[in-house]
């Protein structure tokens, strides 16, 4: 199945000004989201206790919360989905005892007068369990990124290599801007999401990357910005298609998968929106700022064949007794 036409060459780099302009105000503006709003940070990430409850029928939240109140001052009570879902957020330093037992009963207990409610779920992380899963989590980026950086730079060259981290950084600042800018819970679902997104965004670029080799090495294009139009367009429905019936998969889960898996399907959702648009807007444009030369490519790809041929004939001579 074909959307665009292979036949068609669409001039994606006349118009790379403007879609790196739109990149760079949408980075601006991630930033300035997370420097300012910061993260809603859950419970994996800063420690604590949640209290998943279920009321025996749609409660106001300042019912729920005058009876906690009574014995949990500062606990941070929300809905969790719908009006019988009600979340309540504790610190650890709040709560002593056997606490998923003692604190379910407790709450149990306090919530009496508004029914038989149910205590679906008790999660607990220590603030120094927390901080070594965020700490982790950083490292397992910065493993990702350089994994990504030594696997590109031996399939291709090292521009290739360095223009799809840009790319990937762009899409993951992006993301987790609108992450901050939403609210929404930052937790290791959120973490999982951006370790996910970032190898589906790398195969995006892969295979755009892939076809622009191939268009080096079969071609007779001189011109970098002419053959990156023909790889992306030639490209072109396969990434879409890709891109349009993953987006639907995770659309169903953000719409009906429930609230705990909110986090994880939102942030999929917008990065695979800006993954599939840096794979066709970004990465190929980056590539001509850092110089990336055909005929130098050329040139070294004709050396690597002729040392493979000298290669194979002394190993024919050598097992046909010549040497």
């Amino acid at each position: 199945m074909e959307l665009f036409s292979q036949n068609k060459i669409y001039d994606f780099m006349s118009k790379k000004n403007f879609f790196v302009s739109v990149s760079v105000i949408l980075i601006i503006l991630s930033l300035v989201s997370i420097f300012t709003k910061g993260f809603n940070w859950g419970i994996d990430f800063k420690g604590g206790i949640e209290v998943e409850v279920r009321m025996p029928k749609p409660t106001p939240i300042s019912d729920v919360r005058k009876y906690v109140s009574k014995k949990f001052p500062d606990a941070s009570i929300t809905t969790f989905g719908s009006k019988r879902e009600i979340l309540i957020r504790l610190s650890v330093k709040k709560v002593s005892g056997n606490v998923q037992k003692d604190l379910g009963n407790e709450i149990k207990s306090l919530l009496k007068p508004l029914g038989n409610v149910d205590i679906r779920r008790v999660d607990i992380v220590g603030a120094k369990v927390g901080n070594e899963l965020r700490d982790r989590g950083i490292e397992a980026f910065i493993f990702a990124i350089v994994g990504i950086l030594i696997y590109v730079a031996i399939r291709f060259e090292w521009r290739f290599a360095l223009a799809s981290v840009l790319a990937l950084f762009h899409d993951t600042i992006i993301s987790l801007g609108a992450v901050s800018f939403f609210h929404i819970e930052t937790n290791l679902d959120v973490l999982a999401a951006i370790l996910t997104l970032m190898g589906y965004s790398l195969n995006d670029t892969i295979v755009v990357f892939d076809r622009i080799r191939e268009q080096v090495i079969g071609s007779k294009i001189k011109d970098l910005s002419e053959l990156i139009n023909d790889a992306v367009s030639r490209t072109l429905s396969r990434t879409v298609l890709t891109s349009l019936t993953t987006f639907l998969v995770v659309l169903t889960l953000f719409l009906f998968g429930g609230e705990i898996i909110k986090p994880f399907s939102f942030t999929l959702l917008v990065g695979i929106i800006v993954g599939t648009y840096s794979s066709i807007f970004i990465a190929s444009p980056l590539l001509i700022w850092l110089g990336f030369s055909i005929d130098d490519y050329r040139k070294r790809l004709m050396e690597k064949e002729k040392k493979k041929r000298e290669k194979e004939k002394m190993r024919k001579m050598y097992q046909g007794g010549v040497v």
